[in-house]
């Protein structure tokens, strides 16, 4: 297939070749243009090719276009993305039926559709053309000195897709060649698919495709076409799925059994499946999210196919499934911090009831070390897992095997005899099995029962080890059970080692930048020196790559797969399904509920001490009359002395000295009616922000993170900046800020600027920042000082004369005209200013400084849902200020997505559903959205009358989905007096039961008949008396 560029509107014109039709593809047209006034939305048309004159369009590439890969918007421009290099990687199966034949990517395009600022740069992706070339080369130039995309003194720009053209051109991703089958399946899948399914390119395994994203708005325009039209565009190939990893095949001959002297050709294969629902690189994307997905998670699959059987083996590696996390510069020591060790239960137990679910049984094999950082982790997965027992039942083992242990001991020749030693593993090999199918009818015979999760700290060299240990040594089962001899065959497992060898250096590259290491004695078997130094080069390189060059590619990466929240999602115009997804959004309350929940938010500078004797509850809960809160965020500030040695590397001693206080305190209160855990804590250097959770709420607390920003000496030094924690409520999200601003009364300018650099710099993943959050409070130290005379202030604080201090505050004046906090709100100031007092005394600095006593410690907010309730301090003595605390009423939204995705078939039902001969195009205009008064019916005609027709039998309007007479002006979207979904208790059997649609009404035969003629002439109609 060839594109096209046509201007006038500006269009991108997709078109089968003359040999693709030779090959039997139809002649077809996918044409992709912008939707008018519409930033990310798509017209798209699939037409024959005699309906389209491609004479007066560009070809916009001298190469054969493969396929397309979807739609991505950009800085408000929409660009389609094609595959324009690719060569085909081999068949896993030719014994099947049907060619499975895979293809890897080298090279893709990126095409705006709604500009031709980056039209050079396209064109730039072709190679040096062919004589036959040279006229579409004419016609490009003519074209762009006509619309005058590039002059001589024009600035190169890099293109802004380029990011995505390095990904996907790595030579990791690949697709497959033939549109019947689906490359992100196993095997066992494929098989025992309903054969109608078997052959749809819309049914795969959504773990693996990586560009759904981008692909989404294409199938479902492809949902929306007629069966043979379906069928047209499938065999077009228009549309490729693809996957991330590795593919590997070798053939090779082995002996056949004696009646037949002919050798018998195998194919031995070997395709990893890259997950993208936690995708990133090495330090940047550690561990399990809340929807229990993890990093570098991988389905390997080793397939030995041969005439008769063909067989199949999968397992797969994943992140060890906690929260945790590496921050700040690694270099060959791992720092490695557990982020939420009291909540990561919920998450855990979610991963694995998606293994159970997917695979069956499931055992890890855990390859971490005895040091203190993976000694760690390996404590507190086999916590969680024993844990998980009254959910998870005996589904799911663990195995410990220490690996460089075991390598040290013996050598890495005798892992494979210890791993074997392994009683559990061993069981579990034996009763997982294996799949295997007949060559001949693909009719299953065994089905596998399990998967080995195997895992190390990055999931890449130890793990590679042992999974090949283990795939081959199922592999030899199979062969002793069919051809024993087999299991002999030097060649064989010569290719087995260079595919597991490859796929270790493939799945390597993506996560950390480099090759495997180890993949030396897994290709040949030996440990060499040559070997020694090659892996100590990847190390050097690994340590280079993921510190300095990983968070341009994390970022890319996020961009492909949809994650960054500024991100739009290109759709494609579709006028029935727009409109249902704007009812949608107007009838929310139907589909959800809300619950309120209290937040408290304190903040305190405990300038650098420990905590002592004195209680912490007149702070954390400070009124009886106020329920417990469901959140409780504590900022300090000066949790540690800001010395030189502790900003270089800080100590979190003195911060878990606090939260073993602060936990002391809530298991000790009196009347305690619940449960308190660490949600998330972050420090930078003296700035620490800590997040308490009810314990029920973890498992509606999701997408934790925390992030922070230096503001000392210029961004360099952390002895001043910010602490944030975000988190998502049910569907509300809040975001916490603790911040320690410049000192010194006269540096307001300073601590203006403090602010908006914490603001503008301080992100979270996926580009989340302070201000896309709908809820915001900051707790800090914001060092903000009254602009009065130091006596005067003493006596009107000593008096409660607040009114006079507050009109000089620094902090209200920065509020009032805009230089900082803007758009947020404070409390009332009804309490005295909390510095500067004299270490354990009531009494205000009697120093040789004696600093004007000031508001320095605030609580500020802004968001729809937060509602104020008490601001006040507390009357601890342990620092030179006192703490600070706000107590919050919050409104949470709670969606039932079970309900949103009934209501929306209800919508697309009710619009989508015509009587015999009714045209949907004629419905949908017939449909109104006003409220300013009765439409009348149509006049009648010499024909027919209005009434006579089926929707207002005997001039009465019937309602549209038949339940009730309409009322004027009906609106098929409104919310019905009495609607099913409007009860939030309603169980989702009852839902459907009540959503059930009646049938649509059919036109009654009716007899024809002429109008009712006219009035005699000279005659006025009677009007009654009112």
């Amino acid at each position: 297939m060839h594109l096209f560029l046509g201007e006038s509107p500006r269009a991108l014109y997709l078109v089968t070749s003359t040999q693709d039709e030779t090959r039997g593809r139809p002649g077809k047209v996918l044409v992709f243009r912008v939707a008018e006034g519409k930033s990310s939305q798509a017209v798209v048309e699939f037409l024959p090719k005699s309906e389209v004159d491609v004479t007066g369009l560009v070809k916009l590439s001298n190469r054969v276009v493969k396929g397309c890969l979807g739609l991505i918007s950009f800085g408000g421009d929409i660009f389609l993305a094609v595959i324009t290099s690719a060569t085909e990687v081999g068949n896993i199966r030719p014994s099947g039926g049907k060619q499975e034949s895979v293809a890897k990517i080298h090279e893709v395009g990126f095409y705006c559709l709604t500009s031709s600022t980056w039209d050079d740069l396209a064109y730039s992706y072709d190679a040096t053309p062919s004589y036959a070339e040279h006229a579409d080369n004419l016609l490009r130039e003519a074209y762009r000195d006509h619309s005058g995309s590039s002059t001589p003194n024009t600035q190169v720009y890099e293109h802004p897709c380029m990011p995505l053209q390095k990904i996907i051109g790595a030579g990791t991703f690949y697709y497959a060649l033939q549109p019947h089958w689906d490359l992100s399946s196993r095997l066992s899948h494929r098989l025992n698919r309903d054969p109608a399914l078997a052959k749809d390119i819309a049914v795969y395994d959504d773990r693996f495709v990586w560009n759904e994203y981008m692909i989404r708005s294409l199938l479902d325009f492809r949902e929306r076409l007629d069966p043979q039209e379906r069928e047209d565009l499938d065999a077009c190939q228009f549309i490729v799925l693809v996957i991330q990893g590795y593919v590997g095949v070798f053939q090779l001959p082995l002996p056949a059994p004696p009646t037949n002297g002919s050798p018998i050709v195998a194919t031995i294969s070997l395709i990893s499946r890259l997950g993208w629902k936690r995708a990133g690189t090495r330090f940047n994307t550690r561990g399990v999210d809340d929807d229990g997905n993890c990093a570098n998670f991988v389905e390997t699959e080793t397939i030995f196919s041969t005439e008769m059987n063909c067989f199949s083996f999968a397992q797969v590696r994943g992140s060890v499934p906690l929260f945790w996390e590496q921050q700040g510069l690694q270099t060959f020591g791992q720092r490695i911090q557990i982020t939420r060790p009291q909540a990561s239960q919920p998450a855990f137990e979610r991963h694995f009831m998606h293994l159970i679910e997917e695979y069956g049984g499931v055992h890890a094999i855990n390859l971490l070390g005895t040091k203190e950082n993976e000694a760690s982790l390996t404590a507190s997965y086999t916590r969680h897992l024993q844990m998980a027992r009254h959910s998870l039942g005996d589904a799911a083992r663990i195995t410990n095997f220490d690996f460089h242990n075991a390598v040290r001991a013996y050598g890495h020749d005798a892992v494979p005899r210890e791993i074997r030693r392994q009683e559990a593993i061993t069981d579990h090999i034996e009763s997982f099995g294996f799949t295997m199918a007949d060559a001949a009818s693909d009719e299953v015979i065994t089905l596998q029962k399990g998967v080995f999760r195997t895992n190390c700290l990055d999931c890449l060299d130890r793990t590679n080890f042992v999974q090949d240990i283990l795939s081959r040594t199922v592999l030899e089962q199979y062969l002793l059970l069919i051809h024993r001899e087999w299991v002999h065959i030097g060649s064989l497992w010569s290719y087995h080692r260079e595919l597991w060898a490859e796929n270790g250096d493939a799945l390597s590259r993506i996560y950390a930048g480099t090759g495997a290491l180890n993949t030396s004695y897994t290709r040949s078997g030996k440990r060499t020196l040559a070997g020694v130094l090659s892996d100590a080069t990847k190390s050097v390189s690994r340590a280079y790559i993921n510190n300095f060059q990983d968070k341009g590619k994390q970022v890319a990466i996020d961009m492909f797969l949809g994650n960054i929240s500024s991100q739009k999602q290109v759709t494609i115009f579709d006028p029935v399904h727009d409109l249902v997804r704007e009812t949608l959004e107007k009838r929310m309350p139907e589909y959800s509920t809300t619950k309120t929940c209290t937040i408290f938010a304190g903040t305190w500078n405990v300038n650098g001490r420990s905590p002592t004797s004195e209680s912490l509850l007149p702070w954390l809960f400070p009124r009886s009359n106020v329920p417990e809160p469901d959140i409780i965020a504590i900022g300090f500030q000066e949790i540690v002395p800001l010395t030189a040695q502790q900003i270089v590397q800080t100590d979190p001693e003195k911060r878990r000295i606090w939260e073993t206080k602060i936990l002391d305190i809530l298991a000790k209160r009196s009347n305690k009616k619940t449960e308190y855990v660490f949600l998330r804590t972050q420090q930078l250097v003296g700035t620490a922000l800590l997040i308490l959770v009810k314990t029920e709420l973890t498992a509606v607390i999701r997408n934790v993170e925390a992030a922070t920003h230096k503001t000392g000496l210029r961004g360099i030094s952390g002895n001043k900046g910010a602490v944030a924690i975000r988190l998502d409520y049910h569907d509300t999200n809040f975001c916490f800020i603790t911040a320690h601003l410049a000192a010194g009364h006269s540096n307001i300018d300073e601590r203006n600027a403090d602010y908006h650099t914490i603001v503008n710099g301080l992100h979270f993943l996926k580009g989340k920042t302070i201000d896309s959050h709908q809820n915001v409070i900051w707790l800090a130290d914001t060092n903000y000082r009254i602009d009065l005379e130091n006596e005067r202030v003493r006596y009107l604080a000593q008096t409660d004369d607040y009114d006079a201090l507050v009109a000089v505050d620094q902090l209200r004046r920065a509020l009032d005209d805009g230089s900082a906090f803007a758009g947020y709100e404070e409390g009332p100031l009804l309490f005295r200013p909390t510095y500067k007092y004299d270490y354990g005394s009531e009494n205000y600095d009697s120093s040789e400084k004696m600093r004007i006593p000031a508001w320095t410690d605030r609580v500020l907010y802004k968001g729809p849902s937060l509602s104020l309730t008490v601001y006040s301090r507390a009357e601890l003595k342990g620092s030179d200020h006192r703490p600070v605390f706000a107590i919050f009423r919050a409104e949470l939204r709670v969606i039932d997505h079970a309900k949103r995705a009934s209501l929306s078939r209800l919508l697309l039902e009710n619009v989508t559903s015509t009587a015999p001969g009714e045209k949907l195009d004629e419905k949908l205009a017939s449909l109104t959205f006003t409220t300013n008064g009765p439409d009348l019916p149509p006049p009648s005609s010499e024909i027919s009358a209005w009434w006579d027709g089926p929707g207002h039998p005997d001039g009465v309007f019937v309602d549209y989905l038949g339940e009730a007479p309409l009322r004027p002006n009906f609106d098929p979207f409104d919310s019905p007096d009495e609607s099913p979904l409007l009860s939030p208790s309603s169980s989702e059997e009852d839902l459907y039961n009540k959503l059930a649609l009646q049938e649509p009404l059919a036109p009654q035969p009716v007899s024809a008949r002429r109008a009712p003629p006219p009035p005699p002439r000279g005659s006025k109609p009677q009007l009654k008396d009112s």
